[in-house]
């Protein structure tokens, strides 16, 4: 049986402050990143494919 899901955390404080600020401003993927990543999903993609 599964178990159940627990809360969610609230954050406080300089945490929220910090997670605020990093859900306005999310770090940028390099282009080279981005393909490496792409290519990694397709591979993973290609194992379920028949």
């Amino acid at each position: 049986m599964a178990r159940p899901i627990k809360e969610t955390p609230i954050l406080f404080g300089e945490d929220a402050r910090r997670f605020e600020e990093r859900m306005k401003n999310p770090p940028k993927e390099s282009e080279s990143d981005r393909r490496r990543r792409l290519a990694n999903y397709r591979a993973a993609l290609s194992m379920f494919v028949k």
